[in-house]
């Protein structure tokens, strides 16, 4: 993708002052399925912030066998109904272990959610460093960023990070590996970003004024640049989080991501392939909540993109009616 075509898909407008800030609160809140997705998130990130509290309720933790909960002679298929879920166990036990499966839902969150969350910072710092250096620096300068950014956004992603994590020493904590990996491999598209929007706004004015009254080149990048570039850095942002859950799971189902006893949604899908008949709770509740998880930042990251930039309509129709997509215009044309 050319500079030139990703610069006309990132919103021009920053996010000014309180009162930008006070125009954004009021389009978003106009867009009904992004309010309902960030309360989705929060409610999710509460809940992974909550889980030690959460699962000392219930007196279980994520870790723990319970082998008189499965039936061995079964291959250790739980026993009770339902998987086992009990007034002990909320929603059952894992086959084979017996480990608590809402205690390990719950610290599940906070290791994809911390990975996915760790893997978008370090993507954000790398993009918009090279991305600003990029299109500050002489000719050679950003002929060299340019290129490495091309070859950043040309690897194949699963490949290069399913050969990082082969190589690397298994004492290396899992989730920090993953996020860094993945934060590391997939910087490319907002240093492209980055670079595109950075170019546009040395060309105007206010930027002319501050390098003619003598300011230096960090100082007009931290003071003029930085703030407008918030908009199309805060709308990928929370678009790649959704991706990088995805990628954690993946990796994490492929038996290279987090390993046990450490659960994540995606390591325990992986084991919960042949047990889909057997215990099928074991495979839909982490399932279910990826696919809940997933699906609500990426309608909330939709909505944050569409409330900094008014102009550009909404790509999901869901509770953005055509009255209310008016009315933002208006108030962002005001």
């Amino acid at each position: 993708m050319s500079e030139a075509l990703v610069a006309t898909e990132v919103p021009e407008a920053s996010v000014p002052g309180t009162s930008g800030a006070r125009q954004f609160w009021r389009r978003l809140r106009a867009q009904r399925a992004a309010m309902v997705a960030a309360f989705v998130v929060a409610l999710l990130v509460l809940v992974a912030l909550a889980a030690p509290l959460l699962a000392a309720l219930e007196g279980q933790d994520p870790t723990s066998y319970h082998p008189s909960l499965v039936d061995s002679a079964r291959g250790g298929v739980p026993i009770g109904p339902f998987g086992g879920i009990g007034a002990d166990h909320w929603l059952g036990v894992e086959p084979q272990t017996g480990r608590d499966l809402f205690a390990r839902l719950l610290y599940g969150a906070r290791v994809s959610l911390g990975v996915a969350l760790t893997a978008a910072a370090v993507q954000v710092l790398l993009g918009v460093v090279v991305g600003v250096a990029a299109a500050l620096g002489n000719r050679w300068v950003d002929q060299l960023l340019s290129r490495i950014t091309d070859i950043i956004v040309a690897m194949p992603l699963m490949i290069m990070a399913l050969a990082l994590l082969a190589i690397v020493p298994s004492s290396f904590p899992r989730p920090v590996l993953v996020a860094l990996i993945i934060g590391f491999v997939a910087w490319g598209t907002i240093g492209k970003i980055a670079r595109a929007q950075t170019l546009t706004l040395k060309e105007l004015d206010y930027v002319a004024a501050a390098r003619l009254s003598g300011w230096g080149t960090l100082r007009i990048a931290r003071r003029e640049l930085l703030p407008g570039l918030a908009a199309p850095v805060i709308t990928y942002a929370a678009l790649m989080v959704p991706a990088n859950i995805s990628i954690e799971a993946s990796l994490s189902f492929l038996g290279v991501g987090v390993k046990p006893p450490t659960p994540s949604w995606g390591q325990m899908l992986s084991s919960a392939d042949v047990w889909y008949q057997a215990a099928p709770q074991y495979l839909l509740l982490p399932a279910a909540a990826l696919f809940l998880t997933v699906l609500a930042l990426t309608v909330l990251g939709d909505g944050v993109r569409t409330a900094l930039d008014p102009r550009a309509a909404s790509r999901l129709r869901i509770g953005t009616g055509r009255k209310q997509e008016s009315k933002a215009g208006k108030e962002g044309s005001a």
